[in-house]
């Protein structure tokens, strides 16, 4: 069993996990577009850099990358635009629920377009592992419901644009390195957001407000840790993952953000730690487990 595509979809996993953390705290002080537009601006750079160093190596001129810029049109632009208007709209335990659907949805589509049929067992775990996450976010006692149906909507955007977004990294992966389609989108996020938050800027005429919130410790902080790790790391990982192993095996670890999430909370923020965690956690770790122990090859 080939180790390296499963460790990296564990370490993209992590690493996403602890983002929550980072995102609650800068999002006190910057609004969503501005916290992406800079995090996506920071990686981009970033991996420019390490380009021209040579460190990576990128060949996309001569190239067809359409395929490409509809993969980062779809991850992170779609995805993200969906995910935080359906988080303002709709309940934490919502949200939590609907982006948990995201290894069923990629089940179905990689079966459809990949070919990628999954076996009982297969199909068993990967339920298994959604259950654990809904274990989780109803908190024990049940799903509370806020009624608001075009947040609904907008999660379920975001669930199908992740879902799509491993079908196509997974296809691409035949004609593009991992690095090139992180790099791709990583530039078309800063571009895309950036606007967005120029047209911010121009409605409100606050630039140099914006300037005086880099300082903070919380907004800083959390522009390095999601610009170069749930950015860089995380996606390259992901595509790194995708390219070597079926995409519902991948999707699944997903729902290792959960767990780590969880831990990040209970350890650096104080929050509270009960038995349903311990419960919905296993369920994952099982359903994780079970899912690429019983695929087929």
């Amino acid at each position: 069993m080939k180790i390296r595509p499963y460790a990296a979809a564990a370490l993209s996993s992590f690493i996403f996990g602890f983002s929550f953390m980072f995102t609650k705290g800068a999002l006190n002080f910057v609004t969503p577009n501005q916290l992406l537009a800079f995090r996506f601006t920071i990686a981009a750079l970033v991996m420019t850099l390490l380009r021209a160093l040579r460190l990576i190596k990128i060949e996309l001129r001569g190239r067809a990358i359409k395929g490409v810029l509809l993969l980062a049109l779809v991850q992170p632009v779609l995805y993200f635009c969906c995910e935080t208007t359906g988080v303002n709209l709709t309940t934490s335990s919502e949200a939590g629920l609907m982006i948990a659907l995201i290894p069923v949805f990629v089940t179905v589509l990689a079966a459809l377009t990949l070919k990628e049929i999954p076996t009982p067992h297969q199909l068993f775990f990967i339920f298994l592992s959604v259950a654990g996450v809904v274990l989780i976010v109803s908190g024990g006692e049940g799903i509370e419901g806020s009624g608001h149906t075009f947040g609904l909507l907008a999660l379920l955007g975001a669930v199908l644009a992740a879902a799509v977004y491993d079908i196509l990294s997974r296809w691409l992966s035949t004609q593009f390195r991992p690095v090139e389609i992180t790099f791709v989108m990583m530039w078309f996020g800063a571009l895309f957001f950036d606007a967005a938050v120029l047209i911010e800027l121009w409605q409100k005429g606050e630039p140099l407000h914006l300037l005086a919130l880099l300082q903070v410790k919380e907004v800083w902080s959390a522009l390095l840790y999601l610009g170069i790790f749930s950015s860089i790391i995380a996606f390259f990982c992901t595509n790194y993952a995708l390219s070597q192993i079926e995409a519902s095996r991948a999707a699944v670890f997903a729902n290792l953000s959960t767990i780590i999430s969880v831990v990040a909370g209970i350890t650096f923020l104080g929050e509270p730690f009960y038995s349903y965690h311990l419960a919905g956690g296993g369920l994952i770790l099982l359903g994780v487990w079970g899912t690429n122990r019983f695929g087929r090859g």
